[in-house]
């Protein structure tokens, strides 16, 4: 028998509530204050189904252009061919959540003004750049007090 090519089609595990958390959306959820500009990501919450996007957006980020009593709207850019479309999508406040993507980034910063600012109360310079891992320093490994071992694989024992 064909499968059915309906808007919700093949979104049996998607559009599910987590291991408990079925029931109605938490009070707090519509307390989230959204701002334009705003990161946020998709996530297509069941209990809710007013609102809800298509299946391809579950799971993406993208920017809050607009703001309603009740929904934002989300800019996502979606691969179309060979170019990005800016795809602009009504969600519910149900559906979306702030990204953390920027969480790292923005502690970085922080921390580099409270570097920059101490440096410059005691009067020195100091580099505020990111330095990859260095490889680590040459040695040598002594074999006295270390006898070198050889290494073979246990027997396979078939006793049960």
């Amino acid at each position: 028998m064909p499968h059915s090519f309906g808007y919700r089609a093949r979104t049996r595990h998607m559009f599910t509530r987590g291991f408990k958390e079925h029931g109605a959306v938490k009070l707090s959820t519509y307390f989230v204050p959204y701002k334009v500009g705003d990161i946020v990501d998709i996530k297509a919450n069941a209990a809710q189904q007013k609102g809800m996007p298509h299946k391809y957006y579950h799971g993406r980020t993208g920017i809050i252009t607009n703001i309603t009593p009740s929904a934002v709207t989300v800019l996502v850019h979606k691969v179309v061919g060979n170019r990005y479309l800016a795809k602009r999508v009504n969600l519910r406040v149900e559906h979306v959540r702030h990204s953390k993507c920027r969480q790292e980034f923005l502690d970085r910063v922080a921390e580099n003004s409270r570097k920059h600012r101490e440096a410059k109360e005691r009067g020195e310079r100091v580099t505020l750049k990111r330095v990859p891992a260095l490889p680590r320093d040459a040695h040598v490994v002594s074999t006295t007090d270390n006898a070198p071992m050889t290494i073979v694989p246990v027997p396979y024992e078939t006793t049960i």
